[in-house]
């Protein structure tokens, strides 16, 4: 029950975190109620079969849609019936019980726990599960309106009538009625427990509705008398069906379950109730009872003195207030250590269980394994002494088989002639005859088959020219019949053929197609008239027809009209919003398109700027080449300013072998000892290298920066100008500027 009770509230709480989750199936839900209703049968546990039939019952009306009349009938009836069953209280005193705390013991709250546990595991609607919930739970949806009428009465006669004298004489046709009452109570009971019918239907409360009724008999009687004569008990319970011992059963177990006050007295032949009101209130409280009323006699003799009891009751007053935090105090205290020593005596009483049913459980089990052991030895004795039993009774068997085979008589044979005959001597023996006896039959066999040959052969000798003659004589007869039929048969066609022609002539002389076509003219004329009418009918509803279908295709042909109209506004409403979705999409495109290229151009101008600058600190800082050894050198020439942004020849610079960020000139050195080195310099167009070999003069540099004009190789022939460099600026027009040093390659 906990494990279902786990799995249910595991899918509560997936059902929450996701509302599309399924919920567990109401047809699955009611299986389980109806198995827990067997089994709390089973379990004598009325309390919550009654309850588990409750919840089986308002799923089965809930959910199940297509269940029928009957089938609702008998399933609430079982609901009233169970909670019937449930054995009910003397409320008078479970109200004195109550008052004055009897009944809060710990074993009762012990009990009350275990009850709420239950009824919250099994998911019913209440914590507190009792027969009178029940019955109100009942009797506010209605389930009455479903139980036949005589349940009701029954219902009524337990709940409602205290007449005791003729109680068990109303109930006694009611309970036989329900014995006998056919059908069972859920769908699958019938079909599972086909060997015990009267378990799945209603007649099975009637045993526990007997006991009911005898405790509902038994509190009327103490409400209304003290004491009742065993006789007159026994005449009032005859009708239960129930002898006197278990009657006074039935009375101890009420009295040790509380549920009645009662005493049987055998010496005075009677039952004495007890007073609840009397054994529990006037007895305990007489004494506090005298002293109140002494005390107020006490004041009337000698009355006290108003001033001192004011100073004494101020006194006790002060006091009081000076230990309540105390006595609180002592009373939590008091409270804790009562909780604790409950917890400790359930945790014991729970320990104690667990130990007795873990040793129970051990000794079953060593029982079980030695059982299994002896039965297992016992079972090999038998079947080896069935098996020796078998092999002697075949032996015998066999032996009398062979016996009987060679014509010797058993009967007489007792079981020790038969051991001290030897079975292969026998077999032996038989097969010996039966094989003399073979060989006879098979030569008696071939002489029979000679025999018989030689006869079949004389035979058909014998009667082949009479079989001859009697096919001759056949064909003769056969042939004379013929001829004797055939001039028959022509003799009557002639005979027919006259007596027709007779006939005709007669007939012809009473011909009636003479007068034929005068009737059919007359028949014609109002055939021709009501033919008229009808077309004439027909022509004005096919005028009508037409008139109607040329209204009902010129509609059509205006919805269609209509519909094309609106399907061409909400094509061209789509393509408009279509064209300038992809206007709008182009015009963002072009935005983000500009700005990237606005981006890209700030970037590249930011780093050339930065590249200036790092180029500009590198050739600051460092120190000039020597011009030993450049026989192209031209010294430290002066360059004006509007000659430094063009290309230089060969002739150097006054910055050397760099050249000057800004210009793209340099000396043309040799080969190793160009401007710059070979890719320039990134920052500007850096001076050029030299030439590969002699005859390259004046060339720039090679791979300078394109954007700011950097020169590519220099000329290679001599009849060739001072060319501007290859890799130029791509953007402006490829000047006289000699070529610079190598810029930035991805450029």
């Amino acid at each position: 029950v906990e494990d279902i009770y786990n799995i249910l509230q595991i899918s509560q709480t997936r059902r929450k975190h996701n509302p599309n989750a399924p919920p567990p199936k109401a047809k699955l839900m009611a299986a389980y109620y109806e198995k827990l209703t067997t089994l709390f049968w089973v379990s004598e546990n009325y309390l919550f079969h009654a309850f588990a039939w409750y919840k089986y019952y308002t799923l089965c009306k809930e959910y199940n849609r297509s269940m029928s009349d009957e089938m609702k009938q008998m399933q609430a009836s079982a609901v009233l019936l169970a909670t019937l069953c449930i054995p009910a209280s003397n409320s008078q005193t479970s109200k004195v019980h109550n008052q004055h705390g009897i009944t809060s013991t710990l074993d009762d709250d012990i009990v009350k726990e275990k009850m709420a546990r239950m009824a919250t595991l099994l998911g019913f609607h209440t914590r507190h599960p009792t027969r009178e919930a029940l019955l109100s739970e009942i009797r506010s949806k209605n389930i009455m309106a479903d139980v036949p009428d005589y349940l009701c009465s029954l219902y009524k006669l337990l709940e409602e009538n205290s007449d005791p004298l003729v109680m068990v004489e109303t109930a006694r046709p009611l309970l036989d009625k329900l014995a006998n009452e056919v059908g069972a109570t859920t769908g699958t009971d019938a079909e599972e427990n086909n060997d015990d019918v009267s378990d799945a239907t209603l007649g099975r409360y009637v045993q526990p509705l007997t006991s009911v009724l005898l405790l509902k008999l038994l509190i009327n009687l103490s409400s209304a008398y003290h004491t009742v004569s065993l006789d007159n008990v026994k005449k009032l319970t005859e009708g239960l069906d129930l002898s006197f011992d278990q009657v006074e059963k039935s009375i101890v177990l009420f009295s040790q379950n509380k549920s009645l006050s009662v005493r049987i007295d055998h010496r005075a032949g009677c039952l004495r109730f007890g007073n609840p009101e009397l054994e529990s209130n006037a007895m305990r409280s007489q004494l506090t009872e005298l002293a109140k009323r002494l005390e107020i006699v006490c004041h009337v003799i000698n009355p006290p003195d108003m001033d001192g009891a004011i100073v004494n009751k101020t006194a006790v007053f002060e006091e009081i207030r000076a230990t309540l935090a105390e006595e609180h105090a002592a009373v939590l205290e008091r409270k804790d250590i009562i909780a604790k020593q409950k917890e400790e005596v359930e945790r014991l009483a729970h320990e104690k269980t667990r130990a007795e049913a873990a040793r129970k459980a051990e000794e079953a089990a060593a029982r079980r394994v030695e059982e299994e052991r002896r039965l297992e030895r016992e079972k090999r004795v038998r079947e080896k002494e069935k098996q020796r039993k078998i092999d002697r009774e075949l032996e015998a068997i066999e032996k009398k088989k062979y016996l009987q085979a060679m014509g010797r008589n058993t009967d007489e044979m007792t079981e020790e002639d038969l051991s001290k005959v030897d079975t292969t001597a026998l077999a032996r023996e038989h097969q010996k005859k039966a094989n003399k006896v073979k060989d006879e039959a098979e030569r008696k066999t071939r002489e029979i088959a000679k025999r018989l040959d030689y006869m079949v052969r004389a035979v058909r000798i014998e009667e082949l020219p009479l079989i001859k003659n009697k096919y001759n004589d056949k064909i003769k007869a056969d042939r004379e019949q013929y001829e004797k039929e055939v001039v028959e048969k022509q003799k009557k066609a002639k005979e027919q053929w006259e007596a027709d022609v007779k006939e005709k002539t007669l007939l012809d002389a009473h011909s009636v197609f003479g007068y034929l076509q005068e009737f059919e003219a007359s028949v014609m004329v109002g055939r021709k008239i009501r033919y008229k009418d009808i077309c004439k009918a027909e022509d004005e509803r096919a005028e009508l027809e037409a008139e109607k279908g040329k209204v009902t295709r010129a509609r059509k042909r205006k919805k269609d009209e209509e519909k094309r109209i609106a399907d061409e506004e909400a094509k061209r409403k789509a393509e408009e919003e279509e064209a300038r979705l992809a206007e709008e999409k182009a015009r963002r495109e072009e935005e983000r398109r500009k700005k990237r290229e606005e981006e890209e151009k700030r970037r590249r101008e930011e780093d050339a700027r930065m590249q200036r600058e790092r180029d500009r600190k590198a050739q600051e800082s460092a120190p000039a080449p020597s011009g030993r050894g450049l026989p192209n050198s031209g010294g430290s020439r002066y360059v004006p300013p509007s000659a430094r942004n063009r290309g230089g020849d060969g002739g150097g610079s006054s910055r050397g072998a760099w050249g000057d960020r800004d210009r793209g000139g340099g000396y043309g050195g040799g080969r190793y000892e160009g401007g710059g080195d070979r890719w320039g310099d990134r920052g500007g167009g850096g001076g050029g290298g030299g030439g590969w070999r002699n005859d390259r003069r004046d060339g720039g540099g090679g791979y300078g920066r394109r954007d700011d004009g950097g020169g590519g190789y220099g000329r290679r022939d001599d009849d060739r100008g001072r060319d501007g460099g290859r890799y130029g600026d791509r953007r402006d027009d490829r000047r006289d500027g000699g070529g610079g040093g190598g810029g930035n390659r991805r450029w």
